[in-house]
């Protein structure tokens, strides 16, 4: 039956193209508009024959780009819409190359047009040079309109204001309002802020974005996500202005690049890499954010991370209890501003702070939550309303419970031993500190019993844990540099 009805769909051209809306409809709500234009908006179905939808993007990026990254999601989407997909290709479209609506479609078992029939649907009178769109025409304007027509947008409500400051957060809070003062703030350079979702990169990014645009109005500031970086010089090689775009990244005094992990595609990189390299070098500034340090960024090419670890490294931990509180009554304040009435009591405030511990974005949504509940069923907040309105939440903090096995493979790679000897009888010191490493970890982050652990670590006795816990303990005492070495560790295991 499907069958039937996919090659009934083949030949019925309307119909195509209202599975090509719907599955453009549904990207776009996946993905968000950014993405969607980014890399979707020039995209065209060519043909639907035997089982293969065939789709076609303007350049060899865009097509190497959506293989490697959303062909199985374009799949599934298809898919959804008619089960007799079965393959998605994606071609690029050579210049002269003219899309014509409706896609001529081949049903299955009937030939090909003819090489002349093909042409004369394909090709159309050489076009005229293409005339430069608005992006591009800003990439060659004055510095002002290049602010305005190619940065990221930004969120009003992202100052240093609203940032909430903690222990977790007080180096690169520090870093940034140097960065936003111009005080000094070319020896760190770059500065690189990294830490895990939620925990206020982009919020930081983006005030001193405000700051400038409010104090130092002559400092000519650039913010891009890594994907606008590259759908905007994707866009300039395409409108043939990539030199404009070039030398309007070189004139700029500050370039802000967030979600840094983002940025693939060799071309793109190297051109990232030419541009940092000559801003600093021309004693102009540049900030990258990402989820994790350049090390990491497996997929960057080598110069840009060394590039990226040259300067000031600063980490966005997650939260304390303290800073957690502090975050909660502050999204609580502003609530009141629009309900004067709300009223959360100081039990529930304790319940939230001590069960959501990730990140600040979940302190807040979880505030909203709250507020949500009140509003629309105009019950008051109390602890039996917080603990069943927030128990999906509570329950996702709990699913993310570490195992003994994740510590011990994350150990392992830190310390550069083998699972099988944190396991062993070995007592040589390269083995036996990891070894109590890795058991501390485990009575840190685990609720497994001493005996419990003891077992996963080769069969070991109870005592054998203890004597690692309290050895590590003892050592964290006094050596602020394991301190800071245990918490990487625990990071790695959070992410």
């Amino acid at each position: 039956m499907a069958d039937a009805r996919f090659g009934e769909l083949e030949g019925d051209q309307t119909g195509h193209r209202e599975i090509w809306n719907r599955v453009r409809s549904r990207l776009k709500v996946d993905l968000g508009d950014e993405v969607f234009s980014c890399w979707f908006a020039g995209m065209a179905v060519e043909e639907l024959s035997s089982g293969t939808v065939t789709l076609s993007v303007p350049s060899r990026f865009l097509k190497s780009w959506i293989s490697t990254h959303y062909r199985d999601k374009l799949t599934a989407l298809w898919q959804s819409e008619t089960q007799s997909v079965r393959k998605i290709e994606v071609t690029c479209r050579s210049p002269i190359r003219q899309k014509v609506e409706p896609t001529r479609l081949v049903p299955p078992g009937q030939p090909r047009p003819a090489a002349a029939e093909t042409a004369a649907v394909q090709l159309r009178p050489a076009p005229e040079p293409r005339r430069a769109e608005p992006v591009a025409a800003a990439l060659g304007a004055a510095p002002a309109r290049l602010v305005e027509e190619v940065s990221s947008p930004l969120d009003p409500r992202y100052t240093f204001a609203t940032f909430m400051e903690g222990a977790a957060n007080r180096l690169p809070l520090a870093a940034a309002r140097q960065v936003a003062e111009g005080a000094g703030s070319l020896k760190f350079n770059p500065l690189y802020v990294h830490a895990a979702v939620g925990l206020g990169k982009t919020h930081l990014l983006q005030a001193i974005v405000h700051h400038i645009r409010a104090e130092r109005q002559q400092t000519k500031v650039l913010y891009l996500t890594a994907e606008h970086f590259m759908y905007r010089f994707v866009h300039a090689l395409q409108t043939q202005s990539a030199i404009a775009f070039k030398d309007a990244l070189r004139t700029i005094d500050l370039l802000i690049i967030d979600d840094m992990q983002f940025l693939h595609g060799k071309q793109v990189q190297q051109e990232f890499c030419h541009t940092v390299n000559s801003l600093i070098d021309g004693a102009r500034q540049v900030v990258v954010a990402a989820d994790r340090p350049p090390v990491e960024l497996e997929t960057l090419d080598e110069r840009v991370r060394s590039r990226l670890a040259s300067g000031l490294l600063a980490e966005i931990s997650a939260p304390d209890l303290a800073l957690r509180r502090a975050i909660v009554e502050r999204r609580i304040e502003a609530a009141r501003q629009m309900a004067p009435a709300f009223e959360v009591p100081e039990e529930v405030i304790d319940f939230i702070v001590r069960n959501v511990t990730t990140s600040g974005r979940d302190l807040e949504g979880a505030v909203t939550r709250l507020v949500g509940h009140n509003q629309l069923t105009g019950l008051a907040v109390s602890l039996a309303v917080a603990e069943t309105t927030l128990k999906d939440l509570v329950r996702a903090m709990d699913g993310r419970r570490v195992k003994i096995e994740d510590i011990q493979r994350i150990v392992a790679k830190h310390y550069n031993v083998s699972k099988q000897d944190l396991l062993s009888s070995r007592r040589t010191r390269s083995i036996v500190w990891p070894r109590h490493i890795a058991m501390y970890l485990a009575k840190s982050l685990t609720p497994r019993s001493l005996p419990e652990i003891g077992r996963r670590f080769g069969g070991r006795d109870h005592t054998t844990v203890l004597h690692a816990v309290r050895r590590v303990e003892e050592c964290l005492k006094g050596d602020q540099a394991l301190g800071q070495e245990i918490e990487v560790l625990k990071r790695m295991l959070e992410a």
